[in-house]
């Protein structure tokens, strides 16, 4: 499944792709939310792992809108709580990827992202 968790850490690997490679854009997306239990301990951790701009402009782009466009510095429990909701709980299952610098089109099936390139675009 593609997760924001994941897809914060997602970047293009085409060949000569080096600018404007990340983060992936979302388009054609199929959304479904699943419940999963909270470990906020877990996403305290997480935290220093993230890009935050990314994370909340891709959560915006699917219609989440509770991540402030600014990290706080100590987050509440009820922050961590949207947190979690927007890294663990949203699942884009179908749809596609798409790099902004080479426009490289990533298709997501059956919440497995393909991030295979033919020969001539792997980078070397």
């Amino acid at each position: 499944m593609v997760r924001l968790i994941t897809h914060n850490m997602l970047a293009c690997h085409v060949r000569n792709c080096n600018k404007d490679n990340f983060p992936l854009i979302f388009s054609e997306v199929e959304l479904v939310i699943r419940e999963t239990p909270e470990n906020l301990d877990f996403i305290r951790r997480f935290l220093p792992k993230l890009d935050w701009t990314a994370l909340v402009d891709t959560a915006r782009s699917l219609g989440d809108t509770t991540l402030p466009d600014e990290q706080p510095v100590e987050m509440t429990d009820d922050q961590l709580r949207a947190l979690h909701h927007v890294l663990m709980e949203m699942h884009v299952e179908e749809g596609n990827m798409t790099c902004r610098g080479c426009g490289h089109v990533y298709p997501i099936s059956n919440g497995i992202p393909n991030m295979l390139l033919a020969e001539h675009e792997v980078g070397r």
